[in-house]
């Protein structure tokens, strides 16, 4: 869940956000009972609440501690019922739907405090043969090393959402345009396109990178609806919120290696906007596709 920021003049940026992010990510296991009970710890965010991404990423890592590893995720859809406290812990209970000769259905709700945050159910399937084809990555993408990351962009500004945005992200994220944090530049247009990866290395672990990518998933998905109409982060007034999130995995990839993310929204109507993504390798494979729809309110 992505709100508009209220922020402090303190805030506290961990000393390394890569390392936070693999013990956001690592849950702790607990009795099982009826169903298959983790707990995840809630990183800082400036709106005090939970961070959509992170539920995304944990849930899907207790999704799959409880399939068989040649089972790989191809599908989750989300939705974010409540925005949570970053302060708690979060509890995921996972339910065993379904293991069938290819496939094998998860359902995991998320509570903090006996009230359910995010409901989402997955999808595995043993690895196999089939039909194949894919949209192909854009023409005329610069390459991210000649973009400025937002370390380069922000981090003498003076400012705490400045701050909190170049350095406390376990993702270096490079825009393609203009990034739309304090203003807009060019066309209102409906479609942007984002390079990013992990700060640093992550271990060789599927789920691991899986459940990193879902977690970046939901950073910046909103955003062509804010450059479509001149808003920007910052914009006094702006409301926020994912309401739900569907991913569906077509290859492997890794998160620490540099991924594109070619994003617009093709619809927005009654406070809330629609936008799609197409997730590429910079060999041009389409890693994963994202939709997700938010509620966003200018007052």
């Amino acid at each position: 869940m992505a709100m508009g920021f209220t922020v402090s003049e303190q805030m506290p940026i961990a000393a390394d956000p890569l390392q936070e992010l693999l013990e956001t990510l690592a849950l702790e296991q607990a009795a099982r009972t009826k169903e298959d009970i983790f707990i995840g710890k809630s990183n800082f965010m400036p709106t005090g609440r939970v961070f959509g991404g992170q539920q995304l990423g944990q849930a899907l890592v207790a999704a799959s501690q409880t399939v068989e590893p040649e089972r790989l995720i191809h599908s989750m859809h989300g939705y974010f019922l409540r925005s949570g406290n970053f302060d708690l812990p979060i509890t995921y209970a996972v339910d065993r739907i379904r293991d069938g000769k290819s496939f094998s259905t998860r359902r995991v709700q998320a509570y903090q405090n006996g009230e359910p945050l995010f409901s989402s159910i997955y999808s595995f399937q043993v690895e196999e043969r089939g039909l194949e084809h894919q949209d192909s990555l854009p023409d005329d993408i610069a390459d991210p090393e000649s973009l400025p990351s937002l370390i380069d962009l922000m981090a003498d500004i003076d400012d705490p959402a400045a701050q909190y945005w170049a350095k406390a992200r376990p993702f270096d994220m490079r825009h393609i345009e203009k990034s739309i944090y304090f203003y807009v530049e060019g066309e209102k247009v409906a479609h942007q396109a984002i390079w990013f990866k992990t700060t640093g290395p992550l271990p060789d672990d599927q789920i691991l990178h899986n459940a990193a990518l879902a977690y970046a998933s939901d950073y910046s998905l909103l955003e062509p609806i804010y450059r479509r109409h001149g808003l920007v982060w910052s914009h006094p007034g702006l409301m926020a919120a994912s309401l739900d999130h569907a991913m569906w995995f077509h290859r492997a990839a890794r998160v620490d290696e540099w991924l594109l993310y070619v994003q617009d929204s093709p619809n927005a109507r009654g406070g809330r906007g629609l936008s799609l993504g197409k997730i590429f390798n910079r060999f041009g494979e389409l890693i994963a596709t994202v939709a997700q729809e938010g509620l966003v309110r200018v007052r």
